[in-house]
């Protein structure tokens, strides 16, 4: 057996990849486990972005881990604090030991003969490829390319003599002090990039296409540092947990069911924090609350850079690049020293991993996945993906307390594979996040997974829901088909054979 062969292969060693190991470590303590990191170190997501001021766009009450809460009273905290928050998560579990970095994973082969998943690994600065073997597959590579950014392609872009950045390409040494900066964006990384730097740069403009809806969020919790005083911190901070998810819940449903009101108090907020300092129509977006992610910022200090006139907010289309800044389609143009093109992120799944079954090619466009975690006819494998319309880490952690009942179900009744079987969905031509109405979302359709009508092949983003589902229902429920190694390599020898048992 090779030195390399392990119970579970984890793919990720960000919010997700630590949050699966943490949660194998404490219900699964016989497993063997490892997680294959492309990286140098912990974090994901927040150890790649660095640009100025990055910080959450969900509440961290709700942010954290179910099983080691934020015990900060930041609501919205910064990269960095984020960053050793999973580092110290991974070392108090004791999963730290267990990654392997500067390995980008490239392939998994499925054979059925052995019932095991082969996953080739390219150490980046040698070039060596390792393999692995595992029982259990679980990528947790997020969403969207580590290499690159989306940039749309604009007129004249090369012609531009100032600096270019990309948030997620930010130089260390960039120097936007005293200078005419203009943020191409309106999401949530353009409202973050734009107070923070116009604390040192001469003017910054956030340019975009369309509004957002962006909401004032206390950059302090007020109500758990009240009840420090009189409780035991972890006390205070899961009840702040709590009770920020029933909140976020609460608004998000009222936001479906009466947009109109919810529109109404967005830009009523807007026009309270800007106080004539700027035209209201730069914040009503053409879309309901929802429709794509909503933003939010910590104080109002998108809004005070507005009123101190460090900022400013242009609602327009770019016509072309020029040597010194942007001309616009509607006449106006705006100089720049340096463009900040915070145009979203391209989509990838797996990381950009190659998936096969027996040395076959497999398409997730072409599967739905199962409670959003297992894929439809594929064997051990499955993923951890968070939610797009509430904080990450909710869907995260559930899923991950649902693959490890799995793994423990699986050892209880002396089975080693699971394979999610269709025998009656068909699925639709939506995928598992066409609830969002967002670019960089509608860009991805043809290589997100597909989902069906109903549960468990449908996607409902909806905790409560999803948590009665993957935390309490029964793991057998006739649509899950267990098998032993060799029941299952005897079935596949069998093509004209219906794998239903």
């Amino acid at each position: 057996m090779s030195s390399n062969h392990l119970d579970v292969l984890i793919i990720g060693a960000g919010l997700s990849g630590i949050s699966m190991a943490c949660h194998l470590k404490q219900a699964c303590p016989n497993k063997t486990f490892a997680i294959l990191e492309r990286r140098q170190a912990i974090g994901g997501t927040w150890d790649l972005f660095r640009y100025p001021g990055i910080r959450s766009d969900s509440d961290m009450a709700s942010f954290g881990f179910d099983f080691r809460p934020w015990n900060g009273l930041s609501v919205l905290a910064s990269g960095g604090d984020i960053r050793q928050y999973i580092q110290e998560t991974a070392e108090e579990y004791q999963v730290d030991g267990t990654i392997k970095f500067n390995l980008k994973t490239v392939k998994a082969n499925w054979d059925s003969s052995q019932a095991r998943w082969t996953v080739f690994a390219v150490n980046e600065a040698t070039q060596e490829t390792v393999e692995y073997t595992c029982d259990f597959l679980i990528p947790c590579t997020g969403y969207y390319n580590y290499d690159e950014g989306f940039l749309p392609e604009f007129n004249g872009y090369d012609h531009f003599k100032g600096q270019l950045v990309h948030p997620q390409k930010w130089p260390e040494d960039l120097d936007y002090t005293d200078k005419n900066v203009v943020v191409i964006g309106s999401g949530a990384t353009a409202v973050t990039l734009v107070p923070a730097m116009a604390e040192k740069a001469k003017h910054i403009t956030m340019l975009q296409r369309s509004p957002s809806y962006i909401f004032t969020v206390p950059s302090v919790d007020r109500v758990s540092k009240f009840l420090r005083k009189f409780l035991p911190e972890n006390w205070v901070f899961k009840m702040a947990r709590k009770r920020n998810i029933a909140l976020q819940r609460l608004f998000f449903k009222i936001a479906k069911r009466k947009p109109k009101l919810i529109r109404g108090l967005a830009l009523r907020g807007v026009k309270r924090q800007l106080k004539g300092s700027a035209d209201l129509s730069h914040f009503s977006p053409d879309y309901n609350p929802w429709d794509q992610r909503m933003c939010a910022v910590p104080d109002g200090d998108l809004f005070a850079a507005i009123r101190h006139g460090k900022a400013s907010v242009v609602t327009d289309h770019i016509d072309h690049f020029t040597d010194n800044g942007i001309q616009l389609k509607s006449g106006k143009y705006l100089s720049a020293d340096i463009i900040v093109t915070a145009t979203g992120l391209n989509i990838q799944i797996l990381g950009g991993m190659d998936l096969y079954k027996d040395n076959k090619k497999v398409e997730l466009n072409d599967l739905m996945t199962y409670k959003a975690v297992l894929a439809e006819s594929m064997p051990n494998i499955a993923w951890i993906f968070g939610y797009t319309n509430a904080s990450w880490t909710l869907k995260a952690d559930i899923s991950a307390h649902y693959l490890c009942r799995l793994l423990q179900y699986m050892d209880e009744h002396k089975v080693h594979v699971v394979v999610p079987e269709n025998t009656t969905e068909t699925a639709l031509d939506e995928t598992v996040m066409d609830e969002m109405s967002s670019g960089y979302i509608q860009r991805a359709k043809h290589i997100l997974p597909k989902q069906g009508a109903s549960l468990p092949w449908r996607v409902l983003n909806k905790y409560e829901v999803d948590k009665q589902t993957l935390v309490k229902d029964p793991i057998d429920d006739g649509i899950v088909r267990f098998y032993t190694k060799a029941e299952y390599s005897s079935l596949q020898q069998k093509p004209e054979t219906s794998q239903a048992s």
